[in-house]
């Protein structure tokens, strides 16, 4: 059975800023803009009020902060974990995170044996990336890595694969096998971090407000700029 609160979900790892609130496993509120460009430093306190607003609710009424973690933009996570752990801080409530590849796979539902890779795009031929079962539950860790012809090929034999995500198309025009099903238009939201974190509030899986940082994969992204020189 799920906890019973009221969480403030915050994702902020790609171009899409996003901002929810849930009572126990229900969404009751989500406020959130895909642009192009970032603009989470503008919106998404603007977002947190509006959300608290229109759900009739105050900063004072939330149980805990659930954050997406990473991977993604550099810039958009520090944003939406300075911030979470702002209110955290100040409202004496805990930090829960939710990686950010894991919610996108809960944008999907395959059939039982099917496989779900999110994709993140990155840089050039790169993804950030993992692998989820038709149970969300994760068949491989979290990668950053170089898509080529061979990327994956241990899992299509005998499944299907639901490639997801801002690095779908980039793995459609390498990656070929009739198992291969591509999905560009997931996008991280935070309308998908509830069921993970209402499991982790109830288990009380929560972060240490003061050292918890967002999971950039930095050392992939300093390889990449010393292979520049």
């Amino acid at each position: 059975m799920a906890a019973m609160a009221i969480i403030l979900h915050l994702e902020t790892a790609t171009t899409n800023c996003s901002v929810s609130i849930s009572r126990d496993d229900e969404i009751i509120v989500l406020k959130e803009n895909n642009a192009v460009s970032y603009s989470h430093s503008e919106q998404l306190h603007l977002y947190i009020k509006e959300a608290l607003k229109e759900a009739s609710l105050s900063l004072s009424d939330m149980d805990a902060v659930a954050i997406s973690k990473g991977p993604g933009s550099y810039t958009g996570l520090r944003i939406g974990v300075s911030a979470a752990k702002g209110l955290c801080f100040s409202l004496d409530i805990p930090l829960i995170s939710v990686p950010t590849l894991q919610s996108m796979a809960h944008q999907v539902d395959v059939e039982i044996g099917a496989l779900i890779i999110p994709v993140l795009d990155a840089r050039r031929m790169e993804v950030y990336s993992s692998v989820f079962d038709s149970d969300y539950k994760e068949v491989r860790e979290t990668r950053a890595e170089v898509i080529n012809e061979n990327s994956f090929a241990e899992y299509i034999e005998e499944n299907k694969v639901y490639v997801v995500g801002s690095g779908a198309e980039k793995c459609r025009g390498v990656v070929q096998h009739p198992n291969f099903i591509f999905d560009e238009s997931v996008v991280p939201s935070a309308k998908d971090m509830v069921s993970i974190a209402i499991k982790k509030f109830g288990s009380k899986q929560f972060e240490d407000v003061a050292y918890f940082e967002p999971y950039y994969l930095k050392d992939f992204v300093l390889q990449q700029k010393k292979k520049k020189n």
